[in-house]
């Protein structure tokens, strides 16, 4: 039996970074084997195994063969006949096909780092020089049965944004779009990888990936149909509407916005994909038409509740948070409680966070500041301050109840929020 660290573990030890999950494979040994050595088992669909102490996943090496559409569609060999290089092929990328022995890999020195003239290194499909030259390249023509591994692809983009796509590879993608295969990809599936692209550090090359080969078009059209779309110079001196999108998303990421944010960023102006030609540049009432675009989105793609209700926000009320230093006190308390801030603060830090992302992704303005921002948030703690259980007691003690106490509450926080929106005008 041998044992050897694999795939994005080795990857990332050859690029110098840090190693949070090794992956092992186990070759020349049958289940009865690794459970004899205490191994616990627990694939499903595959021989995949808990190391006894380390918790960490040993998968006996396999080999695949598709048997039908979707992700499930695949038969599994896995057998002590399998070699390590027959379960290198069936990888998606060289970078990821490239194996260290494990007496090797356990070293303090391999779990910080590889060179890549280290001479125990298993690399039979070049994935060295291929991380040298920062290209993904698809290990053999296997790829095209899995369509996950263009978004796997579209999402190490996001990670590794200096790296760029194989030529062939980028073709074979295309074929795979054109003949259908992301068509049959499951929903979970689909939200799980680009919830992982929106959380790495340029997103947008995630997207230019999907567009590159075709797929955005097919997995979410109502973001695909932004780029081309023109927005007026004066706001949006970068005017492409999906170039927009792409600085936001960047902003996003620049300013370490967790998940709701960062698809709420994404998701704000899909309306403007729907304006009619004749009223170009402007976007008149895109933010209704964007909320409605998103509710199918999220459907479709099976987005959690947190996620979709503050994209939901975002969309309906970014613009009136973008001119909120316009509004005065009474204006403010309403739209905070558009936002449900009272209930959720939380979450209206999160949205105010969103607006600032979109505010700074243009053109000239990622070093800008987002008063309106501050301004919101300051008016919201001052409104938080008022003791609502009081006025509601008082209320009722005069004979006054349901909507009476909730006008009388909104005044009072009309009344805490005009010194503090004072000092910002």
């Amino acid at each position: 039996m041998q044992i050897y660290m694999v795939g994005g573990a080795v990857r990332d030890a050859l690029l110098g970074l840090a190693v949070k999950d090794r992956d092992w494979v186990v070759v020349g040994a049958t289940p009865e084997a690794l459970i004899a050595q205490g191994y616990v088992p627990v694939g499903k669909d595959f021989p995949v195994f808990l190391h006894p102490k380390t918790h960490e996943e040993y998968a006996l090496a396999r080999t695949e063969r598709k048997t039908g559409p979707g992700y499930h569609g695949f038969a599994v060999h896995a057998a002590p006949d399998v070699t390590l290089e027959e379960d290198l092929a069936r990888r998606d990328l060289t970078i990821n096909a490239i194996a260290l022995p494990a007496a090797a890999a356990q070293s303090s020195d391999a779990i910080h780092a590889i060179h890549a003239n280290h001479p125990d290194l298993v690399d039979p499909f070049h994935g060295r020089a291929d991380l040298q030259a920062r290209v993904f390249r698809h290990v053999t023509a296997s790829f095209r049965e899995d369509p996950v591994r263009i978004l796997r692809v579209a999402r190490l983009a996001a990670r590794f944004a200096d790296f760029s796509v194989a030529p062939d590879t980028l073709a074979l993608m295309r074929e795979m779009v054109a003949q259908g295969e992301v068509d049959h990809l499951v929903a979970e599936r689909v939200w799980q990888e680009l919830a992982k692209g929106l959380m790495e550090g340029t997103p947008s090359r995630m997207f230019a990936v999907l567009r590159g080969c075709g797929a955005l078009a097919r997995l979410i059209p109502e973001v695909d149909r932004l780029w081309g779309v023109p927005q007026r110079a004066d706001y949006h001196p970068e005017i492409d509407t999906g170039v927009h999108l792409m600085l936001v998303l960047d902003m996003s990421a620049r300013l370490h916005a967790p998940l709701p944010v960062r698809l709420a960023c994404l998701t704000h102006d899909l309306g403007k994909g729907t304006t009619p030609p004749e009223l170009l540049p402007r976007h008149i009432g895109h933010e209704e038409r964007s909320a409605r675009l998103l509710k199918t989105l999220c459907q479709r793609l099976r987005v959690p509740t947190e996620c979709r209700e503050l994209a939901d926000v975002v969309a309906r009320e970014h613009g009136n948070i973008h001119r909120s230093q316009d509004l005065n006190a009474a204006a403010v308390v309403r739209l905070l409680e558009r936002c449900d801030a009272f209930r959720k603060p939380q979450r209206f830090a999160d949205i105010v966070l969103a607006c600032a992302c979109d505010a700074r992704g243009r053109l000239g303005a990622a070093e800008n500041s987002y008063p309106q921002g501050q301004r919101l948030l300051a008016a919201l703690a001052a409104a938080q301050a008022v003791a609502t259980p009081a006025i509601a007691e008082q209320a009722m003690a005069n004979g006054l109840s349901g909507v009476k106490i909730g006008e009388l509450i909104h005044q009072a926080r009309v009344e805490a929020v005009t010194h503090p929106l004072a000092t910002f005008d």
